[in-house]
């Protein structure tokens, strides 16, 4: 590319949607008897992505077919529970507890609403020295793994935004067995999750139990509005030094991003240090670099005409072949047939 012709900034995406979450969303819905072609169809997403375990799919794409199932089924729970937490119950969730003091009065309302809601979960909080911990008692025998983590997504969600910042999950323990790939759900809410635990337990800072509630009725429109895609774009821990790196890549052009040792400079620190906090946070500095382009891959192949040569070029590939052979290594796909699995 000419010099003097100035690199376009793509547009980054927000993230991406492992399949495995598409393949769970629909299986409440397949014993329902509902149509889930046609519901995938509805929501664009092509049936064809669900035989690619690698395969991904747009934030935005996911959040549509969260909307539709739950339209389907008038239920926010997508039929986990035997009893459906009908259409409008979590927008009446938040508009009711914005108004508590503070984050533990809202947690309380919150448990409190969902237990005379749903039947198969109940929830309590309860302290241990420094520590808060959700911990959730089943009726009978333990759902799956996403289950739970509709269930905390709902919760932890809508406490970070009344927050108005992460409220950081330390560990996670559940009873149930651990999923085929939990790697979307460890980004989600945290490194550390346990399965066949005694009991269900989500640990955090009892501090963050004392944080003001920073919303009210003029952003409470706009929460509403974004939901779900706001619940399910990560509330990351800002002070985390993949957050620090990840927002810096984010900038700039990725024919600008730094190589290592340059970053190291940069945040003056060690190479090795770098690694070492990244490999503790479960990533590395070329794990980032690679999940941003692949995800804004996704993103201009699901929702621009951009050539895969432009794009390519937008990303920092050395050629079009370059792009073709690690788009398909992530998703096991090529970029022309994502197009046209997933373009109407």
């Amino acid at each position: 590319m000419p010099l003097d012709i100035p690199l376009q900034q793509p547009q980054y995406s927000k993230g991406t949607i492992s399949i495995a979450l598409v393949r769970e969303a629909l299986i409440a819905a397949e014993n329902k008897g509902l149509d889930t072609a046609q519901i995938l169809e509805q929501a664009n997403i092509s049936t064809e992505l669900l035989q690619s375990d690698k395969a991904r799919v747009s934030v935005s794409a996911y959040a549509q077919l969260w909307i539709i199932l739950a339209d389907q089924m008038n239920d926010e729970f997508f039929g986990m529970d035997q009893h459906p937490m009908r259409r409008g119950s979590y927008q009446l969730l938040s508009r009711m507890v914005m108004h508590a003091e503070n984050i533990k009065q809202a947690l309380q309302q919150i448990l409190q609403f969902l237990n005379m809601v749903l039947d198969d979960i109940h929830g309590r909080l309860a302290l241990e020295k420094d520590q808060a911990v959700l911990i959730l008692e089943d009726r009978a025998e333990p759902k799956r793994m996403f289950s739970y983590a509709t269930y905390l997504m709902l919760l932890h969600g809508l406490i970070c935004w009344l927050a108005e910042q992460r409220i950081v999950i330390h560990a996670i323990h559940l009873k149930c067995e651990a999923p085929v790939d939990d790697l979307d759900y460890k980004i989600r809410f945290c490194k550390k999750i346990y399965y066949q635990a005694a009991e269900h337990r989500i640990v955090f800072d009892a501090d963050c139990l004392a944080i003001k509630i920073k919303q009210d009725q003029s952003t409470w429109h706009q929460f509403i509005q974004d939901t779900p895609q706001n619940l399910l774009i990560r509330f990351t821990n800002p002070h985390a030094l993949s957050s620090r790196i990840r927002k810096h890549l984010l900038q700039v052009h990725p024919a600008d991003w730094m190589e290592l040792s340059a970053l190291a400079q940069r945040l003056n620190m060690s190479e090795a240090t770098i690694q070492r906090r990244l490999k503790q946070e479960g990533v590395s500095y070329q794990q980032l670099k690679n999940d941003i382009r692949r995800d804004t891959a996704i993103e201009l192949l699901s929702k621009s005409e951009k050539s895969l040569l432009t794009i390519s070029d937008e990303l920092n590939f050395q050629d079009a072949s370059a792009f073709h052979r690690a788009f398909k290594k992530w998703t096991g796909v090529s970029p022309g047939a994502y197009r046209n699995l997933t373009t109407p």
